[in-house]
């Protein structure tokens, strides 16, 4: 029995980086199925504009179409409050006692992990499925890699180096962004206007 593997996001949009992610996961062994799970109220992320939830939901599930073991996981839009991982890890294990989760970040999520709300508990809960971005430093990511091992964290470093797109630049200027966005999400915020100054 493979994993079902958590890849959360504020999606603000759905970007290419996301996009490797999501088709390294679905070509891992390991992974049976991949939630993708948009952030109802990210607790760490302040930004100048963030799309209506229907949007942020609509490009995860375009995201999904073309990846067999990817479905969109809406549970942290059923509860109140910031989307707290650790919170969001109880109530699934509490839905779903027969699934194997594991989780997936990017190196930048993983530097600042230990700021995550209950991060050492988090820590020892489930496996972890780590990125290297092309932006985070080598060895500021081996450091932690090895940092949050010895507080007991499983972590699998995954081989795909994934692109450094700022989702912020993204916003700001759209009308350029074509290259870092999937395409059919690009063509879909742009009949939308989401990002439109």
């Amino acid at each position: 029995m493979g994993f079902t593997v958590l890849f959360g996001g504020t999606f603000n949009p759905f970007h290419i980086g996301h996009l490797a992610m999501l088709r390294a996961l679905e070509n891992d062994e390991s992974v049976e199925e991949i939630f993708i799970m948009p952030d109802k109220i990210p607790p760490h992320k302040i930004c100048s504009f963030l799309a209506d939830d229907q949007t942020r939901i609509k490009m995860c599930e375009i995201a999904a179409e073309d990846f067999s073991k990817a479905k969109v996981c809406l549970i942290e839009f059923q509860r109140e409050g910031k989307s707290y991982t650790y919170d969001t890890i109880i109530r699934l294990k509490q839905k779903y006692p027969d699934k194997k989760f594991a989780f997936a970040c990017g190196g930048d999520m993983l530097v600042s992990f230990d700021t995550w709300h209950q991060y050492e508990k988090l820590a020892c809960m489930l496996p972890f499925y780590v990125f290297r971005r092309k932006d985070t430093y080598n060895d500021l990511f081996d450091h932690c890699v090895e940092k949050f091992k010895k507080i007991g964290m499983k972590i699998k470093v995954m081989q795909e180096i994934i692109p450094d797109v700022s989702s912020s630049s993204i916003r700001s200027d759209f009308a350029t962004a074509k290259e870092m966005l999937p395409e059919k999400i690009f063509e879909f915020l742009k009949k939308r206007g989401v990002y439109d100054e």
